[in-house]
């Protein structure tokens, strides 16, 4: 064969083996709004629908899901937050009922917005809504936080129960202490009517049985109000916003769980836990506190372990070298260590903390233990309702009571939990005394604690660089 011919042979050869392959095309989006299932806990998901979502036609929210605070599913978020778009309101399901509803609504995306969980639990959620056929979805800062007319401080947290309540009653004081007035803006906890808790004003406790407020409420409002300052909270805040402008000189937002803030801060104050070391780069969004503060607070060191303290403060520096570092002290007290010693004592601790915030103990069991109690009682055998159900819910919780009230029939039963209890006296370490709201049978004191002087001294160098920077 010539050689013209074969190399025309090895031509047509390649060309045929060089014919492309047919490549499925991915079905073209429908014509219409991008339909979207907002997956929160009654807080983080109705601000970022209101900030986000509400204004922007090119999205359609088709439900709310709810999970980790009781009592949240079932309801409507109301036709008076959601604007004419939403006519009847945006219905609110169980978060087990995702997958039916994005098969139900076909719905094109999952956005969540709640707090405090592990990358882990964050990631499952992810696959979850993937695996239905829907994008998933995590908002930014740049969506979400709201620009003040004030100077703004906020106080977050890596986790729930790292100490966020007594630096952010620190704060306040050393603001007073310079002379400005203060406005407190406390992280949404809207469990009641959400029609009338639109925007709320706290400046006296009566506002608190106005407001028809739970425990969970009372213990972040009454500490603020008891230092004489007003604090806002609900739903809308954008409204509560510009009401707290009218107010304070300094806007100071006051965190919950570990969410990031809502309002843009000129100082972002992130308090971390060295009894859960490595948290701080194990949990949304508490990593992300972590990465844009600009001063870390690395609480509780006195009863730490001194590895421990080192373990946050080196994860800390990995992620955010820039960041202020601060080592305190949150030394617990109480009126009549000797009423302790010896008894056999129930010890009551914050709900959060304890629940989805994963600590075992607070600052209830630590002063029992440091004032000689004989006993810590067991609550778990006279635990009824949903006080048995949180117990079975958590079963890392062994020796101490969670102060569960998120409603009257849950308070009703920490109460019944409490008096059924055989011990000798009532150990308080909630952020409020609890026995001023319920009716406790026995002998009852409350733990107090605050933030070390040293510290505070600390934090006012941070706060006074601020103000003059403004």
């Amino acid at each position: 064969m010539p050689v013209s011919a074969k190399k025309k042979k090895k031509k047509k050869t390649a060309k045929k083996n060089t014919k492309p392959l047919k490549v499925s095309k991915a079905k073209e989006p429908r014509i219409g709004p991008i339909k979207v299932i907002i997956v929160g806990a009654a807080g983080r998901d109705f601000h970022d629908f209101n900030v986000f979502w509400k204004s922007r036609p090119r999205y359609q929210v088709v439900a709310f899901t709810a999970a980790q605070i009781p009592d949240i599913a079932g309801r409507t978020y109301p036709k008076q937050l959601t604007g004419p778009r939403y006519p009847k309101g945006i219905p609110i399901y169980p978060e087990t009922k995702l997958v039916d509803l994005i098969k139900k609504h076909k719905a094109d995306q999952v956005a969540m917005a709640y707090s405090d969980l592990s990358h882990e639990e964050v990631m499952h959620k992810a696959s979850i809504a993937n695996a239905a056929g829907a994008d998933f979805r995590i908002m930014g800062h740049k969506h979400t936080m709201l620009k003040s007319r004030k100077p703004v401080v906020a106080v977050c947290a890596v986790r729930t129960g790292c100490g966020k309540s007594q630096t952010s009653r620190a704060v306040s004081a050393i603001l007073k202490g310079l002379g400005k007035r203060v406005a407190a803006v406390r992280h949404p906890m809207p469990y009641g009517d959400l029609t009338k808790q639109i925007c709320q004003r706290f400046a006296k406790l009566e506002d608190l049985d106005l407001h028809h407020c739970t425990i969970e409420e009372r213990e972040e409002y009454e500490p603020h109000i008891r230092a004489g300052s007003v604090i806002f909270a609900g739903i809308d805040y954008e409204m509560i916003l510009r009401q707290a402008e009218k107010e304070g000189d300094v806007i100071l937002w006051d965190g919950g769980n570990n969410d990031m803030a809502f309002f843009r801060p000129d100082l972002y104050i992130v308090v971390a836990d060295p009894h859960r070391p490595g948290h701080e780069i194990k949990y949304y969004p508490g990593e992300t506190n972590a990465r844009m503060a600009d001063v870390v607070v690395i609480n509780k060191v006195g009863t730490a372990r001194p590895e421990d303290v080192e373990t946050v403060e080196r994860n800390i520096r990995a992620i955010n070298p820039n960041a202020r570092i601060i080592r305190a002290n949150s030394p617990v007290s109480v009126a009549d260590p000797e009423r302790i010693r010896g008894k056999r004592v129930l010890v009551v601790e914050d709900g959060p903390t304890l629940t989805h915030g994963d600590m075992k103990i607070g600052a209830g069991h630590i002063a029992a233990t440091q004032n000689g109690a004989r006993a810590i009682v067991d609550p778990r055998p006279n635990a009824v309702g949903t006080i048995k159900l949180t117990f079975e819910k958590y079963s890392h919780l062994t020796d101490v009571l969670p102060a569960m009230g998120y409603g009257k029939k849950q308070v009703s039963e920490l109460e019944q939990t409490i008096n059924d209890a055989d011990c000798d006296l009532v150990l308080i370490g909630t952020p409020i005394d609890l026995g001023a709201i319920l009716h406790i049978n026995k002998p009852h004191m409350r733990v107090t604690y605050d933030l070390d002087a040293d510290s505070v001294v600390k934090l006012k160098v941070e706060v006074e660089k601020m103000l003059k920077s403004r």
